[in-house]
């Protein structure tokens, strides 16, 4: 992904100040259980009642009342996974959470104000029925059988960009490189190979960043969605993305 990414294109249906919501749409909480405060690492695949083994399916929830924009996270993935510069597999869109043509309730100016300010994720959403895989010509981009993560094998891949074009998110890229296209797989090779979480979560030092598995009701990531409100960009377009936000609410109204 271009650190120069259009941005119209991934929040396009979305608007860009519309995590910022009163009333939360996508998620609502099951019950009333308390999330852990640690985040729990990578888990493993499940056995069934069948005595089948289960595949996990691996989300990640992005807080955007805590991300302070530092940028720890995309240094992290960028060396965790040997992206040449100026490409990234994420990136942080900064955003205001002041409505234009009413005066900043800290400054009064109508206009030009930067007393707010708040950071959405930008990266792969990891589909559940992900257009990439669909439009794939080799198989390159596919879903993993062990994981459910969608990630690429660059022995297949021939660079012909018609993952980039399907994704409704804008946010794959051909690495210069390897000459292949890539997304953000959750550190599928590096980190989580190795049983630890993606790099930026590990990074993050403000909690913002949530991982694991929601198959495991025991999880962190499953248990935080049994309390929290989430969204999902574009949820209308029913390719199922497992990345959530929380978005900023505005106190008092």
């Amino acid at each position: 992904m271009s650190l120069q990414i259009d941005r119209r294109k991934f929040l396009a249906g979305t608007t860009a100040g519309s995590l910022f919501v009163l009333t939360l749409g996508g998620c609502k909480p099951e019950d009333k259980g308390s999330p852990q405060a640690a985040k729990s690492g990578a888990s493993g695949a499940k056995t069934g009642s069948g005595g089948t083994t289960a595949r996990p399916h691996y989300a990640m929830v992005f807080d955007q009342n805590k991300c302070i924009g530092c940028g720890l996270c995309k240094t992290a993935c960028n060396e965790a996974n040997d992206l040449p510069k100026g490409r990234s597999r994420l990136l942080l869109e900064r955003q205001s959470t002041h409505v234009p043509g009413t005066p900043c309730p800290q400054c009064g100016k109508l206009e030009g104000c930067d007393c707010e300010r708040v950071y959405v994720r930008v990266s792969c959403q990891q589909c559940q029925d992900a257009p990439c895989v669909r439009v794939c010509p080799t198989g390159a981009a596919h879903v993993d059988s062990k994981t459910g993560i969608v990630t690429m094998d660059p022995d297949r891949c021939v660079g012909c960009k018609y993952c980039i074009a399907a994704c409704p998110y804008n946010v794959r890229f051909i690495n210069e490189k390897t000459k292949t296209a890539e997304n953000c797989d959750f550190c599928l090779k590096t980190k989580l190979a190795n049983g630890e979480e993606p790099a930026c979560v590990q990074a993050c030092r403000h909690g913002a960043l949530y991982f694991g598995d929601l198959n495991d009701p025991q999880s962190i990531i499953s248990r935080l969605l049994r309390v929290k409100d989430t969204v999902r960009i574009r949820p209308h377009l029913g390719t199922e993305p497992s990345l959530r936000y929380i978005p900023v609410t505005k106190e008092g109204v």
